[in-house]
């Protein structure tokens, strides 16, 4: 899937959190072990938040435990000051009309129209017939099906499924999106189009958004701040381009990892400098801390005859993301990494040694 290249947006500014967990764990039935294990988190009021992880990891439960579609065994959630594991049934009835959920299936009714299925919930709660078709037709122009509204889901395409199944999730102005793996039934095409369109509502609405998913790319290209799952725990959060630039754990670096490093001079890289003339191979890394690749300044100080076997660098909230791939000019010994100054590289890695010739 190709990354979007999104204009720099400014983050939204601190405050009480919208969304705070301690210590929530999940244990399902005759499962030997957590679904999810102490998760601590807190998330701001107009955020997009990503939580990322391979499957198993326990996504799917952690935000299923955000709107009480399942009961958490253990830990506390507070959502806009409601701590809502004390809710009654009728209580969470109410609560939930301002969580909107989007799920990775649609979940469209089809014998009914894209109108009716909008208006559904709205049908449910016992508003008026006048009021439901005006908020249904206000929110298929904000989502780009006002031509769809009397055809039927068999009719549509994935994506404009999708688009229907967020305009029904906003039908209650709800302060909370939660997004179940939103885009993964997607095509790469469909789903830049639907992530535009909840970064859109985001900047609108300023509604607060927590999406999960498999898919870096989606954490990329529209969320603020991240937290990677593994097995039941966080063990990597932050601002994206953080997370992206130099990340801890891992299982995120394995989430980032580019199959193509290694593939660079299969079998001819040694770990030592070689007799006479040998070549440096060299990582260059960029983690949004304020060094940028100027090659010019590097060919000065490696040599006229350097060579960029790789470059993956990109903008990310602002700040510049990736790794340069070099071979150095010809010359003699082990390379030192303080030959490159900081404001050329965040950080310089020796990979090996090859022949000049």
């Amino acid at each position: 899937m190709a990354m979007l290249n999104w204009p720099t947006l400014p983050e939204p500014q601190p405050a009480d959190p919208h969304i705070q967990l301690e210590a929530l764990s999940k244990r399902y039935p005759g499962q030997p072990g957590d679904a999810l294990r102490e998760v601590t988190l807190e998330i701001e009021r107009g955020a997009i938040f990503g939580v990322i992880g391979r499957s198993g990891a326990g996504k799917s439960s952690l935000i299923r435990c955000l709107n009480r579609l399942e009961e958490p065994s253990a830990g506390r959630i507070t959502i806009n000051g409601v701590a809502i594991g004390e809710l009654t049934a009728r209580e969470l009835v109410q609560w939930r009309r301002g969580t909107g959920m989007i799920f990775q299936h649609f979940n469209l009714m089809s014998a009914k129209t894209v109108r009716e299925n909008v208006e559904l919930p709205m049908r449910v709660a016992g508003v008026s017939k006048a009021a439901r078709r005006q908020k249904a037709e206000e929110l298929l122009a904000l989502v780009g099906l006002s031509d769809k509204a009397e055809v039927y889901p068999a009719q549509l395409s994935g994506g404009q499924k999708q688009r229907v199944g967020i305009a029904r999730a906003l039908v209650h102005d709800p302060e909370l999106l939660l997004c179940d793996e939103a885009t993964s039934a997607l095509d790469p095409e469909t789903t830049r189009s639907v992530l535009a369109l909840l970064r859109d509502i985001n900047q609108r609405k300023g509604i607060t958004i927590v999406l999960i998913t498999h898919e870096m790319e989606v954490i990329h290209d529209l969320c603020h701040q991240v937290a990677v799952l593994d097995r039941g725990e966080i063990v990597e959060q932050g601002p994206v381009w953080q997370v992206y630039g130099d990340p801890q754990h891992a299982t995120t670096r394995q989430l980032l990892a580019s199959a193509g490093e290694t593939a660079v001079l299969p079998g001819k890289l040694s770990e030592r400098p070689l007799s006479g003339l040998c070549r440096t191979l060299l990582r260059l890394r960029y983690s949004g801390q304020g060094a940028t690749p100027q090659l010019a300044r590097l060919s000065a100080l490696l040599g006229e005859d350097l060579l960029l076997l790789e470059s993956a660098l990109e903008w990310i909230q602002g700040r510049q993301i990736g790794r340069l791939l070099l071979l150095t000019a010809a010359g003699r010994g082990a390379f030192r990494a303080e030959t490159i100054p900081a404001q050329l590289a965040d950080r310089v890695e020796v990979l090996g040694y090859v022949a000049a010739n």
